[in-house]
């Protein structure tokens, strides 16, 4: 959508966020401490939504870091958006997505077997139920959302005078 508007900042604050996001996630995942919720910073098991760890967190905005120096590097001339900013929108995204799965991003339990899922899939041929959340919030529309913020905050973040 954004490289459609024509916005080279917009379009690398998406790809920044989605970015930050999946690196928190897989460099998270080797942390030695538990995660904690992004809202309470009560300890929840790895994967569950809105969970956060210092490692993931910085793994995260290593990603975005990463991504707004292509985009600065590769962005057409006069179009090169403040590294900074676009850094900034990639963490703004992770963090969006963290807060949007601790909190609205529905969340259902198998009564079969208790096993609890981010999906309103069947399991063990019964129909799960939803526990928190909004039925129709899934981690999809969590991850849209994310490179939404991204977008626009690098947009935003562009064409504000320095």
């Amino acid at each position: 959508m954004a490289a459609f508007l024509g916005s080279w900042a917009a379009a690398a604050g998406a790809i920044a966020a989605a970015t930050a996001d999946t690196w928190a996630t897989e460099i998270g995942a080797f942390s030695p401490i538990p995660p904690r919720l992004v809202t309470s910073w009560r300890r929840v098991t790895r994967g569950t939504s809105g969970g956060i760890t210092a490692l993931g967190t910085l793994g995260g905005a290593a990603g975005a870091a990463t991504i707004a120096w292509l985009a600065h590097a590769l962005a057409p001339r006069g179009h090169a958006p403040g590294f900074a900013t676009l850094a900034g929108a990639g963490v703004a995204g992770m963090l969006a997505d963290s807060l949007l799965g601790a909190t609205l991003q529905g969340k259902y339990e198998c009564p079969a077997c208790d096993a609890r899922f981010e999906r309103g899939n069947t399991v063990c041929h019964e129909p799960v139920r939803l526990t928190t959340g909004r039925r129709w919030l899934d981690n999809d529309a969590v991850n849209f959302a994310a490179t939404l913020v991204g977008a626009a905050v690098a947009a935003i973040g562009t064409h504000v005078p320095h």
